[in-house]
């Protein structure tokens, strides 16, 4: 296995479904979030590794937690987001826990139940909106809208590319629970079109996730850089439409997510929405169970 920091990374920041450092993040914020994107970057990309054999790939993470926390210089982007969070005086268990959905992704390939891949997204998905918001300086009170919206993200990926991730690397997240209800086992996915039983699934997994984004609705409310209110307003907003659309498409067979006049839109009235938010919104709490 070459060593994936010398290699091209599978994709971009701005590949991603969701904003990455956006122009909507202030200057002297990006380049730290950037830093911690390109860790997790590689980090996906070695669990991902097409012909590595799992030892191989579970050595190559543990050089990452290795220089991460100083044991080593071994793995670029991991010293790289080392020295970045030693000069702004942050915390390493973000990515560690980072670290450990990707050995999980190397060596377990099936969910059980919605509350297991729960726990997966506690580790897949929460430390990345932990980290942007210790980044910008915010209270760790805000953590469980944020948790609740990283997850519903994770889950709104894992959905969209479904097929994909059966056919490529033989992993599901949809829970296998799920499945046997809908009397299916995970060969399911292997079809150009969804059956009316995994139509069936996806819709009532989309339907959980919209009760994420309820739960998170609060968060660009809640915290207190402006610019990073904007942003995550924008996401919510983009997190929002996608599960609707995940509700009555196939992602199998049809195109899930926005196009570019799609994004703008729903952007502006994220904007729209935060300037002034929903009468029910204006003094509500949220409370999520990690």
């Amino acid at each position: 296995m070459n060593e994936p920091a010398d290699e091209p990374a599978s994709k971009r920041h701005r590949d991603e479904n969701f904003p990455v450092a956006s122009v909507l993040i202030q200057a002297r914020h990006r380049g730290a979030i950037m830093a911690f994107y390109r860790f997790a970057r590689t980090a996906d990309d070695i669990a991902d590794h097409a012909t590595a054999d799992p030892d191989e790939k579970l050595r190559e993470l543990e050089a990452m937690r290795a220089t991460l926390v100083g044991e080593t210089d071994a793995n670029a982007p991991a010293l790289a987001l080392r020295q970045v969070l030693g000069a702004r005086r942050l915390t390493s268990v973000h990515g560690l826990d980072l670290l450990e959905a990707f050995r999980r992704d190397v060596v377990k390939s099936r969910y059980a139940s919605w509350s297991e891949l729960m726990d997966y997204c506690r580790y897949s998905a929460a430390p990345v909106g932990r980290m942007v918001l210790d980044i910008h300086g915010e209270p760790s009170s805000v953590w469980p809208a944020s948790d609740a919206l990283c997850a519903a993200l994770q889950v709104i990926n894992h959905l969209q590319d479904c097929g994909k991730d059966y056919r490529e690397l033989d992993r599901v997240y949809l829970p296998t629970e799920d499945l046997s209800v809908a009397d299916l086992d995970v060969a399911a996915l292997a079809a150009s079109r969804a059956s009316p039983g995994l139509r069936l699934v996806i819709a009532n997994l989309a339907r959980r996730t919209q009760e994420l984004l309820y739960q998170s609705r609060p968060l660009a409310q809640q915290v207190r850089n402006r610019r990073l209110r904007l942003e995550i307003a924008v996401i919510q907003r983009l997190a929002e439409d996608l599960a609707s659309r995940l509700m009555v498409r196939d992602p199998l067979s049809q195109r899930v997510h926005h196009r570019k006049l799609e994004f703008i839109g729903l952007a502006g009235s994220a904007v729209g929405r935060l300037v002034r938010p929903p009468r029910s919104l204006r003094s509500s709490s949220v409370e999520v169970t990690n």
